[in-house]
């Protein structure tokens, strides 16, 4: 199975920096520079342009909201936690694709803590170049449109330079047909999709807790996250009650209708939880009451723990800012190693607190965290009894089969997504074999054959055994000639062999007995020829010819004379026919052709790998040299 390339990473190191888990991030840029105000304005635009779609919405942890930037230039910005629930991602989507055709002089770029998780949706349509190491700055949203900056018009984008062209060249940087689908069909259903991820419930909670939710019904996000995410120190909370149940046992339930998330009513029903003792739960006996009370109770629960866990981290000014700043402190090396709870490190904390305390991120982190708390406190001021909620008409709650039945769903995801993957290979294959065909028949193919010179080989090949080596290897010739390597001095080289061959005959004239031996009389019979010194004087034009001579005389009783082709046997062959001109051939060997034997051996060697990787085909393919296809094996 192949991979996309989008793929073929690790997403952890596609960002320097972590980002926070199960939060996406956007940015809306203007097309030209904008003053606070009129960013201002635009902030408030956005907000009534998509309020048709949010205001009934329960998003699982924070709703959607932007806010002012002025670096690295004017912008709008903002973040949503999705938590468990990923609808609320795609409906983040849905909403910026949305903004961007109601605004179509601005770009926006999304991502998540996984990346540009858009590509990720559409892999199995990207360009084969775009990988998560060069994604960055490349992914925007206009115009309705999904826009992918080619590699080849910006190798290395920043951001300006990526919103820069892509107003200036929307049409090229416009993603593909297939890359559009993926991501649109995946919004297609929103957001009719979002009103059905809504879940409906019936449940009886303390009259506390149906003043808040009929005040503030997206306050039940914070309940269930604050029942869902409990901790031995916020269950303490949970089991006295002291804000929602003052009363204890004696508080009466109330039936009233709530709505959240699938995923909140997931989280709710599948978590088994003891009530607490001052809880007054009904009997067991009334099967449906019993139910609606458990998971009132569980929300009045979470209710508690999150405003007592809230007003004690408000008042501290410790939310999650204090922990990234207490880490950041950590890795800093600010405690130098010290044991915590030693005397040092609690003076060093205390110096942190106190800094921290005094920073306005408290400020700013004790407004968000206290800010529930104030609304709930708010709410529970004003009049409010049992009866505002009695014989109020409550609809059933909603059916949850698809709580238990999803089974059919994600096995037709998973066909989806298979099918996708599946016509991804086949379109790869048919790529590959698209392409092969054409090298091999396709119209160049045989103006290749016929202009191919195998005179060019040998100069290859030459140029490569002529090329200096290192200690890394062979290299392969680049744009330098052979003369500009390194020169071989044939001159030299011959004195040198004559030398050698002098000091053996001096070495085999010592050699020998009373009686002679072979080696005097080989001697004696070399200086009947002629004196050393003479042979000295004329030994430039004797050498070569008596040592080719004794070579060949040495090798001509060998096979070896049969794997080379000489220069009578290539001339003879090209007007006579290979067969009349081994008739012919002398039983002396004729000069060997040195470029022509070299090219026979290469081609038979790309012959014997019949197409598959071998060294010849390697060897010509790193010099740049390729061989036509060979029509006569292929027939």
């Amino acid at each position: 199975m192949e991979i996309p390339p989008y793929f073929q990473s690790d997403p952890v190191s596609r960002n320097s920096s972590r980002l926070p888990d199960d939060t996406v991030f956007f940015s809306i840029f203007p097309d030209s520079s904008l003053s606070p105000a009129d960013l201002q304005s635009l902030h408030l635009q956005i907000l009534h342009s998509i309020a048709p779609f949010t205001s009934s919405y329960i998003w699982q942890h924070e709703p959607f909201n932007l806010s002012i930037s002025l670096t690295p230039l004017p912008h709008l910005h903002g973040r949503l936690r999705f938590g468990d629930n990923l609808e609320d991602e795609w409906f983040t989507v849905f909403l910026l694709f949305h903004i961007s055709q109601s605004f179509p002089s601005i770009s926006i770029r999304v991502h998540d803590s996984d990346g540009e998780f858009l590509l990720i949706e559409a892999a199995f349509h990207l360009p084969r170049w775009v990988n998560p190491e060069n994604a960055q700055n490349r992914v925007f949203i206009r115009r309705g449109n999904l826009h992918i900056i080619p590699k080849r018009s910006l190798p290395n984008p920043t951001l300006i330079e990526s919103l820069k062209f892509v107003i200036d060249h929307e049409k090229e940087s416009l993603a593909s047909e297939a890359v559009q689908s993926a991501i649109k069909n995946r919004i297609a259903d929103y957001p009719e999709r979002a009103r059905k991820n809504t879940h409906q419930v019936r449940v009886r909670v303390p009259v506390s807790v149906a003043q808040v939710l009929k005040h503030e019904p997206c306050l039940i996000s914070l309940a269930v996250e604050g029942f869902y995410d409990r901790d031995i120190d916020t269950m303490k909370y949970a089991a006295k009650m002291e804000r929602f149940l003052s009363r204890g046992r004696e508080e009466e339930l109330v039936c009233v209708g709530v709505k959240m998330s699938r995923a909140m009513y997931a989280q709710l029903v599948q978590q088994k939880f003891q009530a607490p003792k001052c809880y007054p739960m009904p009997s067991r006996s009334e099967a449906a009451v019993y139910v609606e009370a458990e998971l009132g109770m569980k929300i009045a629960c979470g209710f508690e723990m999150m405003y007592q866990q809230r007003k004690k981290e408000g008042a501290e000014g410790k939310g999650s800012t204090w922990s990234k700043y207490k880490e950041s402190l950590e890795t800093s090396g600010y405690f130098q190693g010290l044991i915590p709870g030693s005397k040092e490190y609690k003076r060093l904390m205390e110096n942190a607190e106190e800094y921290y305390r005094n920073s306005s991120l408290f400020h700013r982190t004790s407004e968000m965290l206290n800010s529930p708390v104030r609304r709930i406190d708010e709410i529970l001021s004003l009049p409010h009894s049992a009866d505002d909620f009695k014989n109020q008409e409550v609809p059933p709650s909603d059916d949850d089969s698809w709580l238990y039945g999803g089974e059919e769903e994600l096995n037709s995801a998973l066909q989806e997504r298979q099918k996708e993957l599946e016509l991804y290979e086949s379109r790869r294959k048919m790529e590959k074999k698209k392409s092969k065909d054409h090298d091999d028949t396709g119209p160049s193919s045989s103006s290749k054959a016929e202009n191919f010179d195998l005179g060019d080989l040998a100069k290859s090949m030459q140029a490569f055994i002529h090329k200096v080596s290192s200690f890394e290897g062979a290299e392969v010739p680049g744009s330098r000639s052979v003369e500009d390597n390194i020169g071989h001095d044939l001159e030299s080289f011959m004195d040198d062999l004559e030398k050698m061959e002098r000091q053996g005959l001096e070495r085999a004239s010592d050699v020998g007995d009373d009686e002679g031996s072979s080696s005097e009389m080989d001697y004696d019979d070399f200086e009947d020829e002629g004196d050393i010194s003479d042979h000295d004087e004329d030994g430039e034009d004797t050498f070569m010819p008596s040592y080719s001579d004794a070579m060949n005389e040495e090798l001509k009783n060998t096979s070896l004379r049969k794997s080379f082709i000489t220069a009578t046997e290539h001339s003879s062959n090209k007007n006579e026919g290979t067969s009349s001109a081994m008739e012919d051939t002398d039983e002396d060997f004729s000069p060997v052709n040195v470029d022509f034997n070299l090219v026979k051996n290469l081609l038979d060697s790309i012959s014997s790998q019949e197409g598959l990787p071998g060294p010849a085909s390697n060897l010509l393919g790193l010099m740049g040299v390729q061989l036509p296809k060979d029509d006569k094996k292929s027939k």
